[in-house]
């Protein structure tokens, strides 16, 4: 979810300084260029790197310009340590939230348009939203969309220039409405603190995005890291099964080939030997190289049932699938018997990430991670040094492979 709003009763006190934050917090989706003033807290934060998303026309070039100012680099990542600067926090994200994917249209369908006429964007928008409209004044008061084919441009242009930087947030969406235009006194008092182009507690009209415009979006982006093989944060809300069909749609053909007990011993054996069988095919050698699936997903905020999990993890799956959680949008029972709950347990300890998905940086997003890694520690009787650790290096892992 993007744009989250904070919980009431969230406590105000500042993160625990007895909290071990030098073993390294990594915050997988979240979105503080969604209030730029609060940026230039993340210096002082005691996250050590946040994965922040772009998810629509105004906050792609911010997120870039976060990553320019406050970007990690994969040496950093990578020396084993957690010495390097605290100016550097920041894996970018690029991607189209399907909360917005109406405002993209598909320019094969208009000749190869740049942009659209009135009567072209009225067209676009009765063919992408349900219940169809014919309230020609409501659709013009949406926001002009974009070709698609140059948005992808874009993307590969930051995913080109930042090597560590994911596609997302991308996914599919059954129960968000499209909001209505800005009345004019509400214009006047919106929070000028916040980046344009979200909700921000307007009015939401009865319209929804068509779920085959929404996977359009979704698959072409997914292709992208394919090409690209570059992680990807998902987006599912009430779409869990369509989620899943749509990735598994794209890694058909190239299911991992089952490996018997004793093919996995005798691997492991020579492992232990530092050595490969003699007859043993590279498979890093056989995997390199573009795919039409991403190498690496995250479901974030991941609300969907356990026996969806289980299919995710199967070890035909060809592309590694991860499970992020948060305090604030996952609903945890204080019993730990609700859905969420068995959701974690099912999810193997090395496929397991948390977030904040906070849409402001500084303490208030270090005390949703402090929060988050307690409760994931809990639900999965981990000793809290022992599950930083590993939540650390599922992070790393997803990120750089």
């Amino acid at each position: 979810m993007c744009c989250t709003t904070a919980r009431d009763g969230m406590p105000e006190s500042k993160a625990d300084d007895a909290f071990p934050w030098h073993l390294g917090v990594f915050d997988a989706h979240c979105h503080p260029t969604d209030t730029l003033p609060n940026l230039q807290s993340i210096p002082s934060m005691r996250a050590r790197v946040l994965t922040v998303m772009a998810t629509r026309a105004q906050d792609q070039e911010l997120v870039a310009n976060a990553a320019d100012k406050f970007g990690v680099t994969q040496d950093e990542l990578l020396s084993g340590d957690m010495s390097w600067s605290k100016q550097h926090k920041i894996v970018p994200a690029f991607g189209w939230h399907p909360w917005f994917s109406h405002q993209m249209f598909d320019e094969t369908e208009y000749a190869n348009a740049t942009s659209l006429t009135d009567d072209q964007k009225a067209t676009h928008y009765q063919s992408v939203l349900t219940p169809k409209s014919d309230d020609r004044a409501f659709l013009l008061s949406l926001p002009d969309p974009r070709p698609f084919g140059a948005f992808i441009s874009q993307m590969r242009s930051y995913l080109q220039k930042y090597p560590l930087a994911l596609v997302g947030e991308v996914g599919l969406d059954k129960s968000f409405r499209i909001p209505e235009d800005w009345l004019p006194q509400h214009l006047e008092e919106r929070d000028t603190a916040l980046t344009p182009g979200g909700r921000e507690g307007r009015r939401l009209s009865p319209y929804r995005v068509s779920m085959e415009h929404q996977r359009k979006v979704l698959l072409a982006q997914l292709g992208l890291a394919g090409e690209m093989q570059r992680a990807v944060s998902v987006h599912g809300v009430q779409a869990h099964g369509i989620v899943h069909d749509t990735l598994a749609e794209m890694w058909k053909g190239h299911e991992r080939k089952p490996v018997s007990k004793r093919e996995r011993k005798r691997t492991e054996a020579a492992r232990k030997a530092n050595a490969e069988p003699e007859d043993a095919e590279d498979e890093d050698a056989r995997e390199a190289g573009p795919k039409p699936y991403p190498p690496r997903v995250c479901l974030h905020s991941y609300s969907g049932p356990a026996e969806t999990v289980k299919l995710y993890v199967a070890p035909t799956v060809p592309c590694d699938v991860y499970f992020s959680f948060s305090t604030s949008i996952n609903s945890w029972l204080e019993d730990g018997k609700g859905k969420v709950e068995a959701a974690v347990r099912a999810v193997p300890d090395d496929r397991l990430l948390m977030e904040s998905d906070l849409h402001t940086a500084g303490d208030r997003m270090d005390r949703y991670l402090e929060e988050i890694v307690k409760k994931l520690c809990e639900v999965k009787g981990w000793e809290l040094e022992a599950g930083i650790t590993q939540l650390a290096a599922n992070w790393l892992r997803f990120v750089t492979g």
